[in-house]
Formats: C-alpha cells, structure tokens, sequence
C-alpha cells in the first residue's frame, strides 16, 4: 500500500485530496498544526492524523519519526499574506510568507527525505500556483499578469525553483510542482472559480506518477505551466 502525507490536509484542497487518494487505496496521513481539527477531519474521513507545523522544526522531526516510511509526500500547507499592494508588504509579511510556503517545504521534504530515499517508488508534489510562474506574470493575455502579491507570487517562484533543485539532486524521486487553479477554498475566501474537487485533480495526478513519470516539471490539470 502506498503511504501518501498531506500537510495542511485538514482543510480545503488538501483534505480534498486526502479523500481521493484514499479513494484509490492510499493509506494517508492528514499533518495538521491544529491537532483537534486534524483528528476530526481524520476521523470524517478515514484517514491518520499527526501533527505538523511546517513552521517548526521539532514538529516536523517529530512527525517525520511518526509517520515512518513515506511513499508520496504532498507539500501543500500554505499561507497568503493577504492583499496589500507592494508598496504596503513589509520585510516581516515576506518572512512569514516564505517561512510556511518555502522554508515549510525544505522543512518537512528535508525530515523525510531518508524514508522517501527508502521507498521504491517516492514522489514529492510540491503544491504552487501559476501566480509563481514567471513567464504568466509578465504575460498581458494571462490572468497571472493582473495580479500584485508580491509575497505570495514570490513565494511560489522560489518554491517552482526548490523543485527543480530537489528534482536534479535526487533522480531516484520525482519531485514536480503543482497548479491546482483558482479555487474556492477558505484560503482565498471562496472566491475561486472551480471546486476542490476540480482543484485536486492535479495534485492526485501528480501523486500517482508512476516511477518513469516525469520530474521537475510544472503542470496543471490541462498540461505543463511555463517556468
């Protein structure tokens, strides 16, 4: 059986995805920094919980020895850092932003890295945006472009290249990054334009690439997102 982790799998896109792949017969692990919240959503859907708050090292180790072996890690716990224009982003938004989004990623891929090492078929999906691609952003025909989140945007470009780096450093793993779309989620007060489901999609696909799929790549559920 495949063990599949999710951080942040609580809520929103990655309880969603925790849910299709328990569907196809993952057993999945729901990390969750709010551990009453992770145990309920756990237990709705048949998942394990443990608590993880990418943000804190001892709570990553901890989880890392808890969980044990890992086939599938999904990075997707992440932040916004809200809507200021980018003149009112202080140095402090950008570290809180980085800190989950990009530091979380190294974070928890770094503790389990020995166990994704050890499996015969370890995947890594790192879950970005297409607000991070950066050929999008300076594109006037793609909705990208209209966008000013100067942390968030950032933090998804460095979380595109930590991927690429983890992809070229360990060849064994395919290690690839994700854009879900513009999804109605808490994240971005429902706003989004298509479900969780459609959202998940893929993310699912992503971690269900076999071993000669492909690595340091950038997709979406209609193909490849440019860099």
């Amino acid at each position: 059986m495949t063990t599949t982790l999710i951080t942040g799998g609580n809520k929103g896109l990655g309880r969603e995805t925790a849910r299709q792949l328990l569907a196809l017969g993952h057993d999945v692990w729901i990390g969750a920094r709010d551990a009453e919240r992770g145990r309920r959503a756990a237990d709705e859907l048949g998942a394990r919980l443990v608590q993880l708050d990418v943000t804190d090292d001892a709570s990553v180790a901890a989880a890392a020895a808890t969980v044990g072996e890992l086939d599938v890690l999904v990075n997707n716990a992440g932040v916004s850092g809200g809507l200021a224009a980018p003149a009112d982003v202080t140095a402090d938004v950008m570290r809180t932003v980085f800190d989950t989004n990009v530091f979380g990623v190294v974070r928890v891929t770094r503790a389990f890295l020995p166990a994704l090492q050890r499996s015969t078929d370890a995947t890594v999906v790192n879950v970005s945006s297409g607000l991070g691609s950066m050929t999008l952003a300076t594109d006037p025909a793609s909705i990208a472009s209209r966008y000013q989140l100067l942390a968030y945007s950032s933090a998804k470009a460095a979380v595109n290249m930590v991927t690429v780096q983890y992809a070229k450093a360990f060849p064994q793993l395919r290690v690839n990054s994700v854009d879900p779309g513009f999804t109605a989620t808490d994240f971005n007060g429902h706003r989004g334009v298509q479900t969780v489901e459609e959202g998940a999609r893929a993310i699912v696909r992503a971690a269900l690439l076999g071993r000669d799929g492909p690595t340091g790549t950038f997709f979406d559920h209609d193909g490849t997102v440019p860099w």
